[in-house]
């Protein structure tokens, strides 16, 4: 593994944790030769055999940090961590191995990370379910968002709704 910094193939792991169900391994790292700390991440290969079918037909291998970016993108400047980001791909990936062993639709994923990013946080759902199913209408979005204010208010009886009604 390279140092992020000096780019230095030397290191020496200082701790490891089993992490995302025993799925992973986080390790911290120390660069033998400019003593930068920095984490990696081993996972499981299980995740290359799985093909994903674009929406035009093209096969490509599934790659995390596509959905990964995807929510990120939806998160921007809402109250939700990294930590959160992670856990949400997590668990879609948990939904993808568990229902799909060669190949999955970005129709299907679409509708995992959507799923998930709806408990985690309304609005981040709104935005990524925005460009997802690509709106054409202004009525289709606010159709899709009075579904979720209602959502909301059934889930969760004291939360406060999304949007105030004028």
């Amino acid at each position: 593994m390279l140092c992020p910094s000096c780019k230095e193939s030397n290191n020496k792991v200082i701790d490891s944790r089993l992490t995302e169900g025993g799925m992973a391994i986080r390790r911290r790292r120390v660069c033998q030769l400019c003593g930068r700390r920095f984490t990696t991440k081993e996972r499981i290969e299980e995740e290359l055999r799985l093909t994903v079918i674009k929406v035009r037909g093209l096969r490509v291998p599934y790659n995390r940090d596509n959905i990964l970016r995807g929510v990120e993108r939806a998160c921007t400047k809402l109250d939700t961590t990294e930590d959160d980001v992670q856990q949400l791909v997590d668990h879609v990936e948990e939904d993808l191995f568990a229902n799909h062993d060669r190949e999955v639709t970005t129709e299907q994923i679409g509708r995992y990370v959507g799923r998930h990013l709806r408990r985690l946080h309304p609005v981040a759902y709104v935005r990524f379910m925005s460009v997802h199913r690509k709106y054409s209408t202004i009525d289709e979005f606010i159709e899709e968002i009075t579904d979720v204010r209602d959502r909301v208010a059934h889930e969760i009886p004291d939360q406060q709704t999304l949007f105030e009604a004028t």
